[in-house]
């Protein structure tokens, strides 16, 4: 089958498409499709026509201008229509309903009504968009959240397939119109990546061999600062060679309000802000850490995540705790690959990576169940095979 997946941007610098995107490519063309990726890189303008290779599958980078802004949405999206078609897919999968993709998905289903016989769109949706959504936590312009809301209420509606990363998603989407049968709940699986060396990474940080470490995997918005402020201070209080680790950036200074806070709670010495590291680097990152704390506010956007962070800690044996919010509880079963807590105890999140911290078999038994079950339950390979069926169906109906 030839398949033509539309990014919501390019494969730079963000990881998005390297998480869910691109192994859901690699799986489906081990298994014999053809697979070619269609970006609008204003996330990195330089790549603008580029065709590489990643990961084995093509992608292929529309050119951008000579307009910019909104100016240059309709322009983008048939540019992206046009490449896709180009490739004569038998069908077309749009990853996020949402910006120039999710313009360029509007325009074939209107082609479509106008009689051109183009192929059937499968939508994919990883992140609530619209209202309680992205909408509200990135500074969109109110023209373009409208717009962004909209999209995802059409395009959920009038696809012909959709995909949908977690279970709360999968009720929106049948709340908006998708089709029940036509829906297929699609978690986010482990990314691959080469082990790392305990070793190796604490040399890399200056951290001694034997002191426990706790890794703080993040990207901070998901959660309110002053509960991790306080749930590390107590961690800090109660185990005094504690090093923590925090690996990820920020958007709004979030670094630096931690490290004033490590500062007020007298444990800065012992905090490290690691910021964002290369893809390569992380593995080495996670070998470092004896066990990992994830924080995650209840919240409609937090429900409805498939957090791609806990699942690359948890396929890398990391013993985990961690809230009990959305997907989460999808991902560990409690004190069988983790530890879950009540979403905003943070006491409990403090006692809870204490018990990890000091119990090594139970940290030991927990990371290996984490891992696990991320590669027989979540991995990409069985996604592929389930997404093929739904795939089929969706040809099914269209011929």
């Amino acid at each position: 089958m030839k398949i033509v997946f539309w990014a919501p941007f390019g494969i730079r610098p963000k990881g998005t498409l390297q998480a869910r995107m691109l192994p859901l490519a690699q799986a489906l063309q081990a298994r014999g499709h053809e697979v070619t990726v269609v970006a609008p890189p204003y996330t990195n303008p330089e790549d603008a026509g580029l065709v590489e290779l990643v990961g084995g599958v093509p992608v292929r980078n529309i050119l951008l201008g000579p307009l910019r802004g909104m100016a240059a949405a309709p322009l983008y999206a048939w540019r992206m229509l046009r490449e896709a078609l180009r490739h004569q897919p038998e069908l077309i999968h749009l990853f996020k309903p949402k910006g120039y993709g999710g313009l360029a998905a509007l325009l074939l289903l209107v082609l479509r009504r106008c009689g051109l016989r183009l192929p059937p769109l499968v939508v994919d949706g990883d992140d609530r968009e619209g209202t309680g959504g992205m909408n509200e936590l990135l500074p969109y312009r109110w023209p373009e959240k409208r717009l962004f809301a909209l999209q995802e209420q059409w395009l959920t509606r009038w696809a012909d397939g959709v995909t949908v990363a977690s279970r709360a998603l999968e009720t929106l989407a049948w709340g908006m119109g998708a089709r029940r049968q036509q829906t297929l709940y699609l978690p986010n699986g482990p990314v691959r990546r080469e082990g790392g060396a305990r070793q190796r990474g604490r040399e890399r940080f200056g951290i001694a061999s034997d002191a426990p470490v706790l890794l703080v995997y993040t990207r901070f918005f998901e959660f309110t600062q002053e509960r991790l402020h306080q749930v590390l201070e107590q961690l800090c209080r109660r185990l005094p060679t504690l090093v923590v680790l925090v690996v990820g950036q920020g958007r709004q200074g979030e670094e630096e309000a931690l490290a004033q806070a490590a500062i007020r709670g007298g444990y800065r010495a012992r905090l490290i802000l690691a910021g964002w590291q290369e893809p390569d680097a992380l593995p080495d990152c996670l070998a470092a850490a004896d066990a990992a704390l994830y924080l995650f506010d209840d919240t409609l956007i937090n429900r409805t995540k498939c957090p791609a962070k806990l699942a690359e800690l948890a396929a890398a044996g990391l013993p985990l705790v961690a809230e009990r919010v959305g997907q989460i509880a999808e991902y560990l079963v409690q004190h069988e690959s983790g530890l879950l807590v009540e979403p905003g105890d943070g006491d409990g999140l403090a006692v809870a990576a204490e018990r990890l911290l000091t119990d090594r078999d139970l940290a030991g038994r927990l990371g290996q169940a984490a891992a696990w079950r991320m590669v027989t339950d979540f991995g990409w390979e069985s996604a592929a095979t389930r997404l093929e069926r739904l795939y089929g169906e969706v040809l099914r109906r269209w011929r």
